[in-house]
């Protein structure tokens, strides 16, 4: 078999990189063996602003011109649903914040994504004495679907392997790459985690950071918005909620901890006062880079090896931004940016 490329690891970087595959009219095959699990347990949450400080996210206004239109676009082509527009509220701790927010929203790069009116707290089962802020533009991306999905299209297509990646079975020649009887011009490395096996770019800083998150049942908190307090509360519908999420650095197991979940709930606690039932916990590993800017580029001694991963907490944003640069750098010589190309760590 002929390919252009072969893609390792079907998470969202490997989903954003397909796509930008598909739309160029390349050819590919893509191995997973599910191994990592950052994806499928990702709040999904797409955001322009870090809460904790009130400030821009990196690159956010770009990232979202071309996020957005991809998710609206695999929706179509996959047959689901994937898109949740929803408001994010920030809750204020005092009035010292509350000012803090209002000298955010008067910055240029700020002004479009910070609303400049405090919402009240109506609701009787939060504890928001000071109110709200909240933040336009966002919504949430139903990760676990589309990972799915994408993978049944893959299978049904005959595109994917579903099985472990040898990296030592590799066959590289001057301008291919040959594996199990596949020859490709090219191989992309989108493996999360995974990376640390990958003996070709094991060297890269990757930082795993275990998170976990607990789904609960609150049929009387009665909310349609993100809240931000200390944890996220993420509404799914049928008073179902994600109270997420925690970071581990230590246990770097996709088993789930009673710790985390302890953690979670004694900060939900401090939030909510209604009564809730835990319904599920899930973990994953995240991949994230401690400059927290993802890791993008081509080997330095193999010239068809490529890498697309440490996309960390925001992924659903910064996933196909940086899959479009890949391609462009990959098929039209176009110059990576300085702060994601690998050449940083070299």
């Amino acid at each position: 078999m002929k390919v252009d490329y072969i893609v390792v690891g079907i998470g969202l970087a490997g989903i954003s990189f397909c796509e930008q595959l598909k739309a160029h009219n390349k050819t590919f095959v893509v191995f997973d063996n599910t191994s990592q699990l950052s994806s499928t347990v990702a709040g999904g949450l797409y955001n322009p602003v870090v809460l904790k400080r009130f400030t821009s996210v990196w690159k956010s206004k770009e990232q979202l011109e071309i996020a957005l239109p991809l998710y609206a676009h695999l929706e179509k082509e996959l047959h689901v649903k994937l898109d949740y527009k929803i408001p994010v509220y920030r809750k204020f701790a005092s009035l010292e914040e509350q000012n803090d927010w209002f000298a955010a929203s008067d910055q240029p790069i700020l002004s479009e994504y910070l609303s400049e009116t405090i919402i009240k707290n109506k609701n009787s089962a939060i504890e928001a004495h000071f109110g709200f802020g909240e933040v336009l533009d966002t919504g949430r991306i139903d990760v676990k679907t589309l990972v799915k999905a994408y993978k049944t299209d893959l299978l049904k297509n005959k595109l994917l392997f579903e099985e472990a990646f040898n990296h030592e079975a590799i066959k590289i020649e001057t301008s291919t790459v040959e594996y199990q009887k596949i020859k490709a011009n090219n191989i992309v490395f989108s493996e999360g985690y995974g990376i640390k096996q990958n003996p070709y770019f094991n060297y890269l800083p990757l930082v795993p950071a275990k998170g976990e998150l607990v789904i609960i049942h609150a049929p009387d908190l009665k909310i349609d918005y993100v809240l931000k307090a200390g944890v996220f509360l993420i509404p799914l519908g049928n008073d179902l909620y994600i109270v997420g999420a925690t970071y581990e650095w230590k246990d770097l197991s996709n088993d789930i901890t009673v710790r985390a979940k302890e953690t979670l709930l004694d900060k939900l606690k401090k939030l909510i006062n209604c009564s809730f039932k835990v319904v599920d916990q899930v973990a994953g590993i995240r991949p994230t880079v401690k400059d927290r800017r993802p890791l993008v580029g081509r080997h330095q001694k193999h010239k068809n090896l490529f890498v697309l991963n440490g996309l960390g907490t925001r992924g659903v944003m910064i996933g196909p931004y940086v899959a479009k640069q890949l391609y462009n750098f990959i098929e039209n010589k176009e110059p990576l940016e300085k702060e994601i190309d690998i050449c940083r760590f070299n």
